[in-house]
């Protein structure tokens, strides 16, 4: 097992890895920048490195910066949490150049999932069921683009092969209306991602978003953990997710959660990670695979037991998966609600001094942020500034929890999207269970303030 392990990234990730670590005995060395100084973490660190200032690129997407903090630091792996440098390659590649374990997959695993048209690819030979569409990167004439729409049926997105987190995607409902939305979801997928490939999918009009989340480690043992529905979404941002996903026959799981652990074994895949997939009309199709831990591993750990995190590790020291697929059992229902600083409706961030600051408690309550009172939220990164996960033996106790739990919250001198979590727990279409991927935004057009 490592000694030392340093965690490359912020906020509430980064407070989850050190509280992994030291549950397992390693110290972890906390970089920062310098908008994060007064951080929780830092605060509670072993050791801390300053990598630069506030802009995440002079900071925590500078690799050079992050791999000379491990060297001073003395640490032997470095944990590189989601978002950021997660699932870049040539970091994961320079890391374990420098040597250092890399704790996530091999750089091979994520250059081939991280690209889209690769990733299903490799999932069309294993097996995984993947939405129809163009079999590869769409090709530059414009007749052969019209020939492939044509034969996947109108509406198609076009989506960037490079992409990722909602952007580079485009719906097109009609053929003339095709060549035109390519050149503009190219032109932004080189800009945005330095890739100008796109590919072609058939267009799902009322999907929900299913995911597996599985863990695998170097001597081809892997395992799936159950499913996520992370259905209620706007503009691609999932803002609750829960586990297991409502009304989804228990059979109809295990048989695409068996495809994707083969396709782990197939390519040699290690560590955490998750296949994404569209659910219609009892049809899995594979979209992507992210190939880090996700914000929304904690309602998998609360029905399965397993601490994600600590597994990661674990199998990046070389360790076998301590469990087997026949040990692992799924027990009640778990919600999580991400918190982010913003105005509920309109969205608008809202960074600043938190004034006040009271997490829920009680049974089947757990929150995990890295924020305090007093705590200056920073304007340079990401919204979310915690998240709140309950854990029922129901769905139905779920959410009661859930309402109870966003009732004691308590975040004063910013504006938060609380109020927004508060109406949906109590929202009829949410409570059935079971709502797609538009459900949110059509909910959020109809309640517009």
């Amino acid at each position: 097992m490592f000694k030392k392990i340093l965690v490359a990234n912020r906020g509430e990730i980064a407070l989850r890895i050190q509280r992994a670590c030291r549950e397992l005995g390693i110290k972890a060395v906390m970089v920062y920048s310098e908008a994060d100084r007064e951080a929780k973490y830092v605060k509670l660190a072993e050791e801390a490195v300053c990598i630069g200032p506030a802009p995440s690129g002079l900071s925590y997407l500078n690799m050079l910066a992050i791999i000379s903090a491990a060297e001073v630091t003395d640490a032997e792996a470095i944990h590189p949490g989601y978002g950021f440098l997660s699932e870049n390659a040539d970091f994961a590649e320079r890391v374990e150049r420098s040597g250092f374990q890399f704790i996530g997959p091999t750089p091979e695993s994520i250059r081939i999932m991280g690209d889209k048209v690769s990733a299903k690819q490799a999932m069309i030979k294993a097996g995984v069921p993947c939405v129809p569409g163009s079999e590869g990167e769409l090709p530059d004439d414009p007749v052969q683009i019209k020939r492939i729409a044509k034969s996947v049926g109108y509406p198609v997105i076009i989506k960037a092969a490079g992409g990722g987190g909602g952007r580079g995607m485009r719906v097109v409902h009609t053929e003339a209306a095709l060549i035109n939305a390519v050149a503009m979801t190219k032109n932004e997928a080189g800009i945005a991602f330095g890739n100008q490939a796109v590919y072609m999918e058939k267009f799902l009009q009322n999907p929900r978003h299913v995911e597996i989340q599985i863990l695998a480690d170097k001597y081809k043992n892997a395992v799936y953990l159950g499913e996520r529905d992370c259905s209620m979404q706007r503009r691609h941002q999932k803002i609750i997710e829960e586990a297991p996903a409502p009304g989804i026959p228990r059979k109809i799981i295990d048989r695409v959660g068996d495809r994707c652990v083969a396709a782990c074994k197939k390519i040699g895949y290690r560590g955490a990670g998750t296949f994404e997939f569209l659910y219609e009309d009892g049809e899995f199709y594979f979209i992507e695979m992210n190939t880090r831990v996700q914000v929304e591993h904690p309602v998998t750990e609360m029905t399965t037991g397993i601490d994600i995190v600590k597994t990661q590790i674990m199998v990046a020291a070389g360790e076998r998966l301590p469990f087997t697929q026949r040990q692992i059992q799924i027990r009640g229902h778990a919600i999580e609600c991400r918190l982010n600083a913003e105005d509920s409706y309109k969205f608008i961030p809202s960074p600043g001094r938190i004034t006040m600051w009271h997490p829920p408690g009680g049974p089947g309550v757990r929150v995990d942020s890295h924020v305090y009172t007093n705590y200056f939220v920073p304007p340079n990164y990401d919204s979310m500034i915690g998240k709140i996960i309950v854990h029922g033996d129901t769905r139905e106790q779920a959410l009661a929890r859930m309402r109870t739990a966003l009732g004691e919250t308590v975040v004063e001198g910013i504006n938060t999207n609380i109020a927004l979590h508060r109406e949906l727990m109590i929202d009829a279409k949410f409570m059935s269970g079971g709502t797609n991927i538009h459900y949110l935004e059509g909910w959020l057009a109809d309640h517009a303030r």
